[in-house]
């Protein structure tokens, strides 16, 4: 196999339905059986509260990463990932401080 191939197929956008479908299933199924396994362990309501508060959260997270940040912060920047915001947070961040540094 050559190197520049390998490369150019996971960098490689997924663009089939069936496979995005698939791809989303695979996440609702890991996602399932992670907590299911998780509550197991020690099944108790508080546990089983818990669970769900940090589903509920992280699905807000990842509503507000990528579409209130980029509908009402900055339209201009299409973000590609989790990382790609950390990235532009922390880009922004040092351009501020070498705004206010500047006499």
């Amino acid at each position: 196999m050559e190197k520049g191939w390998s490369r150019m197929a996971i960098n490689r956008d997924l663009t089939n339905p069936r496979w995005i479908t698939i791809k989303g299933g695979l996440f609702l199924l890991l996602g399932v059986l992670s907590a299911g396994i998780l509550f197991l362990q020690r099944p108790t309501a508080t546990v089983a509260l818990l669970l769900l508060v940090a589903i509920w959260s992280f699905c807000r997270f990842y509503y507000f990463a990528f579409y209130v940040l980029q509908n009402y912060v900055d339209a201009d920047y299409q973000y590609s990932g989790l990382l790609s915001l950390a990235r532009y947070f922390v880009k922004r961040r040092r351009a501020r401080r070498t705004l206010s540094v500047r006499p």
